[in-house]
């Protein structure tokens, strides 16, 4: 009876956030590349077939099932490196991506939430009824908005097909002497302030 020495080590996952129309690289575990056996990448994105990215050392072949998308690929030789590349980032890259390595002594996993980052649009305006309107449009994740100073605001949020949200924050003052509003957007990319003067 033979007895099986190889360990599976407990994968590690990490929260990945990218902003949309950057490059990014994901990283496999660092084992020593003379060790490898096997490198896969597992690709499973929103609403598709998952992709799978492998390398077998002994024949040094690589394979590709259900991959379409051109902008995922090897950083460069996976013998070499066996780091995958997004280049450059698209919305439709939402997922988790996981490269799997075995080696004599075990398996290695490592895995990515890739969460893709979309800037809102911010815009702000008074309409002809006296009420001001904050918007962050088409943002990802949905951008949070107040108002200094704060007022009397109803705020709506609209979820396109894409996993973009636009957010909207209606604001009046009546009864009170406010002379300037100031919108306020915060948002994982990055925090916004528009002001305006107010027609009264």
């Amino acid at each position: 009876m033979t007895q099986n020495n190889s360990t599976v080590f407990q994968e590690v996952n990490t929260s990945w956030p990218v902003l949309m129309g950057k490059n990014t690289v994901l990283r496999c575990p660092p084992i020593a590349l003379k060790c490898l056996i096997i490198i896969t990448w597992e690709i499973i994105l929103r609403d598709q077939p998952s992709c799978k990215k492998a390398y077998r050392k002994e024949t040094n072949e690589t394979k590709e099932t259900n991959c379409t998308d051109e902008r995922i690929t090897w950083v460069s030789r996976p013998d070499q490196n066996p780091a995958l590349q997004i280049h450059p980032v698209a919305i439709t890259h939402d997922g988790y991506y996981r490269c799997k390595m075995g080696a004599p002594d075990g398996n290695f996993h490592r895995g990515y939430d890739l969460q893709v980052l979309v800037t809102p649009e911010v815009t702000l305006f008074q309409s002809r009824n006296g009420t001001v309107v904050c918007k962050a449009g088409a943002g990802k994740p949905a951008a949070q908005i107040s108002w200094i100073p704060e007022g009397d605001c109803v705020t709506e949020q609209k979820y396109w097909d894409d996993g973009t949200v636009t957010v909207k924050s209606t604001c009046h003052w009546e009864g009170h002497d406010v002379s300037t509003a100031t919108c306020r957007v915060s948002h994982l990319t990055g925090n916004r302030s528009l002001s305006i003067k107010l027609n009264l």
